[in-house]
């Protein structure tokens, strides 16, 4: 089926960007050639604003950026925020008291930008596996003495809260013990941490809420991600793409299966749907 595209929602990590945490060339190519169309291009991911790489915040072609799974949708072009979605302190607290149990690397966002404890830092290669996440995490977030003491100070709501498991069966244990919670969603988009956003929040519904504002309909919308943080925004776009590199039950929930991030899936799948108006098979 034909689908005229007016935006497309881009997770980062395993989706825009290689292993490596680069954008390449033919990438860059193709957003651009998007952009010049007059489609809206946005990136679509769990970092905090302040995470996203620098290039993709200073292109001008790219205004909107929807973060934090969809606490907080950025107009960056006017400095302005569109949607916001927090996650209620009380459950943010909840979290981290229950993270703390473990050998964990917390983080909490706060205004689009992340913090994590100093001495945690230090010791980044204890928490994630991939070389590649160090210089993101070590150059985007802001070190604290104690994040419970931080979170007590500030006492508002926050974007979103995480941790990183040095040891998969306690990530398991902590899933266990924040699904009895109520008010908040869970999603692990590394495998190996575990994501804490208020209830209702997903990169499906607040890329949505975008498009009505922007007047675009959701069937006008493509999607393209890796992880089960963005199976909801494959489901509510009306074109879902999962990278080749996806786990299957977000390819289960795609309408279309790319390429890898390695091999600039999205990059690919933009050019076949947007730029050259190929059809699904």
């Amino acid at each position: 089926m034909k689908r005229k595209i007016k935006m497309i929602g881009l997770d980062l990590d395993g989706t825009l960007l290689n292993e490596r945490k680069e954008i390449l060339p033919y990438t860059k190519q193709i957003l651009g050639k998007a952009v010049e169309r007059g489609i809206i291009v946005l990136v679509a991911t769990g970092r905090p604003f302040a995470g996203i790489p620098e290039e993709l915040r200073a292109w001008s072609g790219i205004r909107y950026a929807l973060t934090a799974n969809g606490a907080r949708v950025i107009d960056a072009k006017e400095k302005k925020v569109l949607i916001e979605k927090l996650l209620p302190i009380e459950r943010a607290k909840k979290a981290l008291e229950i993270f703390r149990k473990y050998d964990t690397l917390q983080e909490v966002y706060f205004d689009g930008q992340g913090y994590a404890e100093e001495d945690k830092l230090k010791n980044i290669s204890h928490y994630h596996q991939d070389p590649n996440m160090w210089k993101y995490v070590l150059g985007s977030r802001k070190a604290v003495t104690d994040i419970v003491e931080l979170t007590g100070q500030t006492d508002r709501d926050v974007d979103k809260v995480q941790a990183i498991f040095a040891d998969r069966e306690e990530q398991e244990s902590a899933w266990q013990e924040l699904e009895k919670q109520n008010g908040m969603v869970l999603v692990s988009s590394l495998g190996y941490n575990i994501e804490v956003n208020a209830s209702g929040v997903n990169k499906g519904v607040s890329l949505v809420e975008l498009g009505n504002m922007l007047g675009i309909e959701p069937e006008e919308i493509m999607a393209c991600g890796d992880r089960d943080n963005d199976i909801a925004m494959l489901k509510a776009a009306g074109l879902g793409v999962a990278m080749g590199n996806a786990e299957d039950e977000v390819k289960a929930a795609a309408d279309y299966i790319t390429l890898s991030n390695e091999e600039e899936g999205a990059a690919k799948a933009i050019e076949r749907f947007v730029l050259r108006g190929g059809e699904l098979c």
